[in-house]
């Protein structure tokens, strides 16, 4: 049997892609990249997911700063979001744009499950990424997406063979949202995911949320461009989306981050009673700030108390 060779340039012959057009949005995320966002649970990336996929969606800047080269349509899908929330977090992305929903271009897959390693389910995938022909795809988190073992590489790498295969047919930009484990001391962020090594080596560009004693540390890192620097956010209060801040390192982290923090540490759940006395805060600041976490979804009441 005769085979035909495979399509070759010489490399003069290649495309320049000019400065501009090497970024979805600029310094966060390659044009048609395919990464992740990491972190470990309740860092905040989901919002961070669908910060990028409005920001790209409308022409705004991302988190108020970093230019979009290239905006367009978006389609997300969140596995652990009831639609009724995701609704709600993408209202309030607008509203802090001071832009109207009814006209915002996020496409939201509704389906109850999506499995990556299921034949029909990655076509029903294609078929829509192929009908709507969104600039980004969100796809949040990983561990909800595929059955597989997410420490076998070989299983992990069909998987991101798929998905490289259909940003590289359609050119879209693919965001995984992905878990980082909880515990561990790591060089590189990026050494913290869970799951097979392949997931780091995937990503064009990837985002890793690290929560540390000046708040929530934004790492970015490019497979073909220099990395800017770390970057600080929080969820801003009354509208709820992130915001770039600049951290006051003698200054206390605002009351929420530190009774997520006192919970973590903890490890068990704590009644209100131990957390004013590790907190020394008076009881109408803790109650409020445990209202706002819960309605967040970054802790949750239990009969012993409460726990991250």
């Amino acid at each position: 049997m005769r085979y035909e060779p495979l399509p070759t340039r010489r490399a003069a012959q290649l495309e320049v892609a000019p400065p501009e057009a090497r970024w979805l949005i600029d310094q966060v995320w390659a044009e048609a990249g395919v990464g992740l966002i990491g972190g470990s649970p309740k860092s905040c990336k989901s919002w961070l997911g669908l910060e990028m996929a409005t920001a790209v969606a409308t022409g705004t800047p991302c988190l108020g700063r970093f230019e979009v080269r290239s905006p367009g349509p978006t389609l997300v899908y969140l596995a652990e979001d009831a639609l009724a929330n995701v609704r709600e977090r993408l209202a309030a992305l607008c509203h802090a744009r001071q832009l109207d929903l009814a006209a915002l271009q996020v496409h939201v897959i509704t389906v109850p499950t999506l499995r990556l390693d299921l034949e029909t389910d990655f076509r029903r995938l294609a078929a829509t990424v192929a009908q709507l022909r969104p600039r980004l795809l969100v796809l949040d988190p990983l561990v909800r997406l595929h059955r597989t073992n997410e420490n076998d590489a070989g299983e992990i790498a069909a998987i991101l063979g798929r998905l490289r295969a259909l940003q590289r047919t359609l050119e879209v930009a693919i965001v995984l949202v992905h878990h980082a484990r909880k515990q561990g001391s790591v060089h590189q962020p990026g050494q913290a995911l869970r799951g097979s090594g392949d997931l780091h080596a995937w990503g064009d560009s990837n985002l890793y949320l690290t929560p540390d004693r000046l708040g929530l540390r934004l790492v970015t890192e490019h497979r073909a461009a220099p990395a800017p620097q770390p970057v600080y956010l929080r969820l801003a209060e009354g509208t709820p989306h992130l915001v770039i801040h600049t951290p006051d390192a003698d200054q206390p982290p605002p009351l929420e981050e530190r009774v997520v923090d006192v919970l973590r540490r903890a490890g068990v759940p704590l009644p209100r009673t131990h957390l004013r006395q590790r907190l020394s805060v008076n009881n109408e600041r803790l109650g409020h700030a445990l209202r706002r976490l819960e309605q967040l979804g970054a802790i949750r009441r239990t009969p012993e108390g409460w726990m991250t």
